[in-house]
Formats: C-alpha cells, structure tokens, sequence
C-alpha cells in the first residue's frame, strides 16, 4: 500500500502560525526528531499519518488544548502555489473550484474533496484525510479556518461559510468553536463539511485570464506527473521492509516482487530523481532511527533487523548518515522522548 504524503506547505503555514502564538516550536520539532529546517526542505512532502504524531506535540508543548483552533486563526494565506494561480485565473470561484479538484494530490495524497449544491448553499465535503486523521480535532478545527481564509482571499473577502459539519466530537468548547469560526457548527457528523451560498460560486476572478489558466494547468499536470513518478519509490519501500530480514534486499528481487523488469524499475527510479540504492539506504537509515529511539532493542538486534550482515558496517554507514554513533543518537533521541520519523 502506497504510504499517503501530506505537500510541506501544510506544514510550513502551521509553523508560522506557531511561531505567531508564541509556541515553543523548537521543543515540538525535537520531539518529532527533526530540525525545524525541516520545514522548509524542497519539495517537502510529509508523511500523513505523522498529523496524529504532530498535533499531539504540539497540543503537549503549548498546553493548549484547541491549538489547532487557535492556530487556525493565525494561520497566513496559501500563497504562492499552482492551485491558488488555477483559481485566480479561472473565471469564476466555481470554475477555480472545479479546476482544484483535479489537481488535489498537490495538497495531499489523502485529498478527495467534493462539492455539490443544496439548495441556496453549496456544500464541500473536506475528505482531506485519512479515516483516523479526518477524526484528529486540531487538524479539523484548522484545516477548516485555513481554506476559509484562503477562499476569502480569492473572493475578495467574499466568501463566507453558512455552517460547518465535522466527523469529530466535542465534550465540551463547541459555543467557543461557532465564535471563532463565525457560523453554526455541528460535531459527531458523517463527514467533514463546509457549506457556503452558492451564489458564490458566480464571482467573477478579476485576475481571470485564458493563456494564464492554460499554463497553470500545464503546470498542475505536470507536478501530479512527477507525484505519480514518485510512487514507485513507496512502493520499492514497501517490499524492502518485507525483505530486509531475508537478506535478499536486491533490484532484481524487488522488480520480482513488483512483477516488472530489474531495468525497468532502475529507470522509473531515475524518473523518481532517485536510485535503489539510495532509496535502500534512506530507508535503512529511517528504520535505524525509529528502532533506536522508540525502543530497548540491541544493537545486534537492530542490525538484523535493518539488513546488515556485520556490526561493523552498520556502525559505519549509521555515522556516515547522521554523524553519530548509534549508541549516541539513542541517548541523544531516547533523552528528548523523541517521536522519530513521524515526519
């Protein structure tokens, strides 16, 4: 199963929310285990289920327990990126909207998102998440405000939602959420929804232009395309895991396993900007630093485990990687309760 990757700009509008409200963001990204550069490695694409990992952090360090409402309020504009360039220069909001649609993946693997009318309003379903995330309260409450305030921004301050409907539940707080969200809102529904009057959906873009709209979506298809190319890096990942402890990590048993040829495979990787060995390599690496971090497996365990044949060389390519030994790095990550991975 390919694993779900959420678009690094996500994660860097949340970060300069943080930042706005004072959060201790170096605390929150030690105990995820990366450095806050992190946000903002090229073309970063983030791991989906990590939102449970990192709204939890955040929640712990901030002590607040409706962050992601309040940094939904802080949150800047979605600038700068071939979506917002779509709905600009399309005609209408609708037309944007439509446009988007096609081109969800740009947001998140998770993205399914749909609309439809109901009567004077129309209706969103924010299918952005997987089962467990679309459930995660602080991801909700500020998801929602950041595509409102996106919409806004794109309709002139124009666009205002009728109500909101969201799959999570609330024991307490809903009066607080209607204020800062500015409608009526429901809690425990069967999906995330945003409703707004669908006469929006007739605003007129005043930076509508046809050779623009037809760029951008040149552009859009062709960022899917290399998301699409990517793939096949999740799904050599997939099948190293299950072969690591056989030690027949190979090309050629993996391209087996894929059911194509071992050349094949080589060129599809080099498509993916990348090669099997370093695709076996970051993955190595990865497993390295979960294992060490999150758990008391040994050393000799952990070299088993990760596909090595000698101590020796584990020892080797782990401090070639992270410029440590690997008993330093779990007292180093073991010490700060560091959630490894989840970005």
């Amino acid at each position: 199963m390919q694993e779900l990757r959420d678009a690094g700009v996500m994660l860097r509008l949340i970060y300069e929310a943080m930042k706005k409200k004072g959060v201790d963001t170096t605390a929150i990204f030690s105990r995820l285990g990366v450095d806050e550069n992190y946000v903002y490695t090229e073309q970063l694409r983030t791991p989906h289920s990590a939102q449970m990992y990192f709204w939890q952090a955040v929640e712990d360090v901030s002590g607040d327990p409706d962050v992601g409402l309040h940094l939904g309020q802080l949150l800047p504009v979605y600038k700068g990126q071939v979506l917002e360039y779509l709905f600009l220069s399309s005609p209408t909001f609708g037309e944007g909207l439509r446009r988007a649609q096609n081109y969800q993946r740009l947001l998140s693997d998770a993205a399914n998102t749909d609309f439809f009318i109901e009567g004077d309003d129309a209706c969103m379903v924010l299918d952005a998440a997987s089962d467990d995330v679309r459930r995660l309260r602080h991801f909700n409450e500020c998801f929602v405000q950041g595509l409102i305030t996106f919409f806004r921004s794109i309709t002139d301050d124009n666009f205002h939602p009728s109500r909101i409907e969201f799959e999570h539940e609330r024991a307490d707080g809903q009066d607080h959420v209607r204020e800062v969200l500015g409608c009526e809102v429901s809690f425990g529904a069967e999906e995330n929804r945003l409703y707004f009057p669908a006469a929006l959906l007739s605003h007129a873009s005043p930076h509508a232009e046809p050779e623009l709209l037809d760029l951008h979506e040149r552009f859009a298809s062709e960022q899917v395309a290399r998301l699409e190319k990517r793939d096949i890096v999740g799904q050599v990942e997939r099948i190293v895991a299950e072969l690591l402890d056989s030690g027949e990590v190979t090309l050629d048993a993996v391209a087996e396993r894929l059911g194509i040829k071992p050349r094949t495979l080589r060129t599809r990787l080099t498509e993916a900007e990348t090669s099997f060995n370093q695709v076996l390599a970051d993955f190595r690496y990865r497993l390295a630093r979960q294992l060490l971090a999150t758990t008391d497996e040994s050393i000799d365990e952990i070299v088993y485990l990760t596909g090595f044949s000698e101590p020796s060389t584990f020892y080797r390519a782990f401090k070639r990687w992270s410029g440590m030994t690997p008993i330093e790095y779990r007292k180093t990550a073991q010490g700060r309760g560091a959630v490894v991975d989840a970005m």
